[in-house]
């Protein structure tokens, strides 16, 4: 004598009756079970949720009436995870999100990730769950919440990842600054100036150029002084506006000194002779520094005329001072100013170097990316320091092309435009010259099997035949 029963915490009944005059299987359990008598095993097959619960078995072989007993759980599989975003258009501190997760299936657990790392209660971030769906919520959201977020759902059977939803935050801007190229603290009459702005911003910033606080008519990132004068020296500041944000912020003023050039001199090919003197005074002595840099004799150096004249042999990029010459007796001392020329009582010549080009840089888009897709707009800027500034011209594929200046702009570019760009710069007093190549890659990860180095070669080669022809 066989008996199975199940009981799922209401009421017990049975499931199979096996005596020695046939088997009673329970009408829902038609089709659906075996029963060995040689051990007493069920096997019960097309399982259901109300399956789960704890099932007896009792077995009568003469006097004997052993009784056993186990509990069977039976799971849905998780399915139809979905995300969905109950609020969007974010600006920092002032919003918050919801993201809200639902699942098919039984006894579910869930689990929301961001950018790969778990997502926990914190005093911003509220998660209510239950055994259906889960809600997680964003009080005050910051930058630092922007990502990529999904909701793991999983029970004892099987698990699902949501498809990835992307959270995006609008901030700044902040951290404004301006980046003057060349860095130089004077600049000389007549030469090019980019002054570059950055911002901390999502969108992106616009930006606003000022001059002494007075708004200037140029707008954009980048500030280009050509052929700068006089008149345009002093601070220049930008000012960094995010239209989502409605949020402004000014950067420091930036000075910008221009002078006049008053000696002409090419690296390593002249010298110079800067003489300081005195309207009134005696018992003099003479003492001249370079900067915060004490001059002293040396192979290049000499000093002549009790030390108030100071001679350099073959100056280099690093002998363009500022030079200060200070004059001291045992009752008075002066120091010469860095910036103006005629002082009270003595004055102090100065000089600028001819050198260059050298230290070149070629960035696409104001970054340091080189891959973009069809369609894209290219500004390319190029940048050599170089005394006088120097003549560039632009090259593709080893091929020069029409195009000069420090910027070359590509519109709707095309995948047939990926290769090697250059830039090669001349400087017509040092009759020196020098190139920079950057790689750029349109809709494809295609690898080009020229490189650099062979590229600037070839450019080198064309720039010395042609260079007399369309630069001097």
């Amino acid at each position: 004598f066989v008996n199975w029963q199940f009981d799922n915490g209401s009421k017990p009944q049975f499931i199979i009756i096996s005596q020695s005059t046939g088997d009673t299987t329970a009408p829902e359990y038609e089709g659906r079970l075996t029963l060995f008598r040689s051990t007493g095993s069920l096997e019960l097959r097309d399982l259901k949720l109300s399956d789960s619960g704890e099932y007896t078995v009792t077995i009568q072989d003469g006097m004997n009436q052993p009784i056993g007993r186990t509990t069977l759980n039976v799971y849905e599989p998780v399915s139809n995870v979905n995300v969905s975003l109950l609020s969007s258009d974010l600006i920092e501190f002032n919003s918050s999100v919801s993201l809200f997760c639902s699942s098919s299936g039984s006894s579910l657990s869930f689990l929301w990730m961001k950018d790969g790392s778990e997502v926990t209660d914190s005093e911003r971030v509220q998660i209510n769950t239950n055994e259906e769906n889960s809600n997680l919520t964003i009080v005050n959201v910051t930058r630092n919440d922007k990502g990529s977020y999904t909701c793991h759902v999983s029970n004892l059977v099987s698990s699902v990842i949501s498809d990835p939803v992307k959270i995006s935050v609008s901030y700044g801007p902040d951290n404004v600054q301006i980046e003057v190229y060349p860095s130089k603290e004077h600049h000389e009459k007549g030469s090019d100036i980019n002054l570059t702005c950055s911002a901390d911003s999502t969108p992106s910033a616009e930006y606003q150029w000022f001059l002494n606080g007075d708004k200037l008519t140029s707008s954009g990132p980048l500030l280009r002084l050509i052929n700068i004068q006089m008149s345009q020296s002093g601070n220049y500041s930008c000012q960094a506006f995010n239209s989502k944000t409605l949020i402004s912020q000014t950067s420091e003023p930036s000075p910008v000194s221009v002078h006049v050039n008053q000696s002409d001199l090419i690296e390593h090919r002249a010298s110079g002779l800067i003489n300081c003197s005195v309207s009134t005074g005696s018992s003099l002595s003479f003492r001249w520094m370079n900067g915060s840099s004490e001059v002293t004799a040396a192979d290049r150096v000499q000093f002549t005329d009790g030390n108030s004249s100071l001679n350099i042999v073959s100056v280099s990029r690093y002998d363009s001072g500022p030079f200060r010459c200070e004059v001291f007796n045992p009752i008075s001392n002066g120091t010469s100013d860095s910036v103006n020329f005629t002082l009270y009582f003595y004055t102090v010549s100065w000089f600028t170097l001819k050198n260059g080009p050298d230290h070149m840089r070629l960035t696409v888009n104001g970054l340091n990316i080189t891959a973009f897709s069809a369609g894209s707009n290219l500004s390319m800027l190029c940048l050599a320091e170089s005394n006088p500034p120097a003549q560039l011209q632009w090259g593709f594929r080893g091929n020069l092309v029409n195009a000069t200046g420090t910027m070359l702009e590509l519109f709707h570019v095309r995948a047939d435009q990926s290769g090697p760009y250059s830039c090669l710069a001349f400087n017509n007093r040092t009759n020196l010259y020098s190139n920079v190549t950057t790689h750029i890659t349109i809709s494809s990860n295609q690898c080009f099997s020229s490189s650099s180095a062979v590229v600037g070669w070839i450019l080198s080669v064309i720039f010395r035949q042609v260079v007399n022809k369309f630069l001097l």
